[in-house]
């Protein structure tokens, strides 16, 4: 099976959130949970890749997403995710949504 391109998609609860990366032909799936403290501020709690999907950029693209769906809700993020927390310090440019 030829493997397609990544697609990430949001999973929405009241007090939680997942986002869900898939690329076709590979087996698993990436995610990155949110916890919701009030409309305006999120918890970024943890970022997980299987094996079979690392090396294809798909935690960062998980954390972009997330930056941007935080901007265009008006949103701070509350980086307690490693993850999530390294990338905003190599990311001065996300600063606007992320909550020190």
């Amino acid at each position: 099976m030829t493997e397609g391109t990544l697609t990430i998609s949001y999973q929405d609860s009241e007090t939680k959130g997942r986002y869900v990366a898939l690329i076709p032909g590979v087996e698993g799936e990436g995610e990155l949970t949110v916890s919701k403290v009030s409309d305006v501020l999120i918890i970024a709690d943890h970022t997980h890749v299987p094996a079979s999907m690392r090396g294809r950029g798909v935690a960062i693209a998980l954390a972009e997403r997330l930056v941007a769906d935080a901007r265009e809700q008006g949103q701070r993020i509350v980086p307690l995710c490693p993850f999530v927390r390294s990338q905003a310090l190599r990311h001065p440019d996300w600063a606007d949504v992320i909550q020190t």
